[in-house]
């Protein structure tokens, strides 16, 4: 009996390990550069209940499908561009217009930044706004920030095979001879060295765990808030 559950653990052993060793992750190319476009500011106003936010928003269309060049396909919004707005490096969510409002605690530290259709950040120094809301300001944004974007949610069909791994960095670099960030996918680490975004393939169906750490040359975390992040996505 021993015997038998001995080699029951031994095959899910090897079979997890064959798992891991499928997945990959390979630079999205293909995708227009948007140097140009540029959050030039934002208002934000509090009421009673919320926040209101208006965007202005130069060289960049909101609610439009990004023309990509690449020859796969990536999960991607019918409702076109949009802004990603993060809150404490939670799960962003998704507006397709510049005005909107939020319910959200003062105090919280509040991202936004411009969004391909397929959900890839625009990587600019003038893409993004960073603030803290409310009156104490106690979040030092001059620090090292690194936010997790993609993947999120529930992913079927054709849209499983090759999943956008993006994130989002703010006031560092990485690069081979400097920070960089560990994404462990599946228990499976990736070393990234560029910022740039990545798709992932040879995942296996069910939950998929990932994890995103900024670490420094040597592999340490770097004491920033919010490192690391860890989110779990769903392919059906």
């Amino acid at each position: 009996m021993l015997k038998k559950i001995f080699l029951i653990f031994m095959l899910f052993g090897f079979l997890s390990c064959d798992q891991s060793e499928k997945i990959s992750i390979t630079k999205v190319k293909g995708s227009p550069n948007y140097d140009d476009a540029r959050i030039s500011s934002v208002e934000m106003i509090k009421n009673e209940n919320d926040y209101s936010f208006s965007f202005n928003i130069e060289n960049y269309d909101l609610g439009i499908q990004t023309d990509n060049k690449f020859d796969y396909r990536l999960a991607n919004s019918d409702k076109g561009q949009h802004i990603h707005f993060i809150v404490d490096n939670g799960p962003y969510s998704a507006h397709y217009t510049n005005n909107f409002s939020k319910e959200i605690n003062d105090g919280s530290l509040v991202l936004a930044f411009l969004s391909r259709s397929h959900h890839e950040s625009v990587k600019n120094p003038n893409a993004y706004i960073l603030e803290q809301l409310g009156e104490v300001k106690d979040i030092d944004l001059s620090g090292e920030f690194l936010f997790y974007s993609r993947p999120k949610g529930t992913y079927k069909g054709d849209d499983t095979k090759k999943l956008l791994l993006d994130f989002y960095l703010v006031n560092t670099k990485i690069s081979p001879d400097g920070n960089k960030v560990k994404a462990t996918v599946q228990d499976k680490e990736f070393i990234i060295d560029e910022w740039a975004p990545y798709f992932i393939e040879g995942l296996p169906k069910g939950e998929i765990i990932i994890k995103l750490e900024l670490v420094d040359l040597n592999g340490n975390l770097i004491d920033s808030r919010f490192n690391s992040s860890e989110r779990t996505v769903i392919l059906e």
